[in-house]
């Protein structure tokens, strides 16, 4: 048997080893980042607002079924070389695949349009000037840089964003929870047959899979990934994101449940959010709010990624795109 090399040296290739990993990160922490969009945001402070902690086991729960789901798709596309689209074409009818799509495209539209919006609130919250002015400036940056910003630049801009949300997990620490309640409650199952309960654990779930982000991965990785080899890398990243997608998820529940939950609050949109918060957090309200100005860009950026990428494989192929 040949000798294991010296203990040092194996550190160092581990190391070595998690750095190209680390660099590799890119289409499943992306899409994790485009998942905690405003509406997202919204949904996981109203979830932790009416039910308080009751429901944090059933994001513990989803995480592995988050991470299945979405490896299952990058692996597919990987393995195949094809976006889902034309692997449902392939298997099923043409009818269904343009269908599908369809009902992809206005919702990317209506959510995109949602989180433009909302980023422009929040920064007449935190700036002044009339919404629109802002509507209309963060609209045009942000088409500017998925236009004629190069793929590596808005590759990176997207890392960069999808990082900045980890202020909500430093918003849930000062939010000051009852530790022992919490993870009680994230370890030990609950149901409540009350049909609020209900209605919001049907949200939550709803929210952290979603169909769109499949499609998304999917495409970014057969985009990006041009050896079966690399499904493992893909494995990886994927991993990586989802567990920090729901970590945030988890924190926005926190927050939700200490500072809303008894209060009755009516929560429709990120502006409500941040009035309604400012009596109980302050002026971190529009903090922990405001922050997510940088995440909405990363989901509206990641929308249009994906048509930014395909032009480039087109160009690449010598195609017409």
């Amino acid at each position: 048997m040949p000798d294991k090399p010296p203990l040092r040296q194996r550190i160092r290739e581990d190391i070595a080893k998690n750095r190209r990993r680390i660099k590799e990160l890119g289409p499943g922490l992306i899409t994790s980042g485009a998942g905690d969009d405003p509406a997202g945001i919204v949904t996981y402070t109203v979830v932790g607002a009416t039910t308080g902690f009751s429901q944090l086991w059933l994001l513990l729960l989803s995480t592995p079924m988050m991470i299945a789901i979405q490896s299952m798709a990058a692996r597919i596309a990987i393995v195949t070389g094809k976006s889902l689209p034309e692997i449902t074409t392939a298997f099923y009818s043409k009818k269904l695949t343009v269908f599908m799509v369809l009902i992809l495209a206005v919702a990317n539209i209506l959510t995109i349009g949602a989180d433009l919006n909302a980023m422009a609130a929040i920064f007449h919250i935190l700036f002044g000037f009339p919404t629109i002015h802002w509507l209309l400036l963060v609209t045009a940056f942000i088409a500017a840089l998925v236009i004629f910003g190069s793929y590596r630049t808005v590759k990176k801009v997207l890392i960069w964003l999808t990082a900045v949300p980890g202020v909500y997990i430093v918003s849930a620490i000062l939010a000051n929870p009852p530790v022992l309640k919490m993870l009680a409650d994230t370890f030990i199952p609950q149901i409540h047959l009350q049909s609020a309960w209900i209605v919001a654990a049907l949200g939550m779930l709803g929210t952290t899979i979603s169909p769109y982000l499949m499609f998304w991965q999917a495409s970014e990785e057969r985009e990006e990934k041009t050896s079966v080899v690399q499904a493992d890398e893909a494995n990886f990243d994927t991993v990586v994101g989802m567990v920090w997608s729901n970590l945030l998820a988890y924190a926005m529940i926190v927050t939700g449940a200490v500072l809303l939950y008894g209060t009755h609050a009516d929560i429709q949109d990120v502006r409500t959010l941040a009035v309604t918060l400012r009596p109980a957090a302050g002026e971190c309200a529009f903090v922990f709010v405001g922050d997510h100005r940088f995440g909405l860009s990363g989901d509206s950026c990641a929308g249009g990624l994906d048509g930014l990428r395909r032009r480039r494989y087109f160009r690449l192929a010598g195609g017409d795109g």
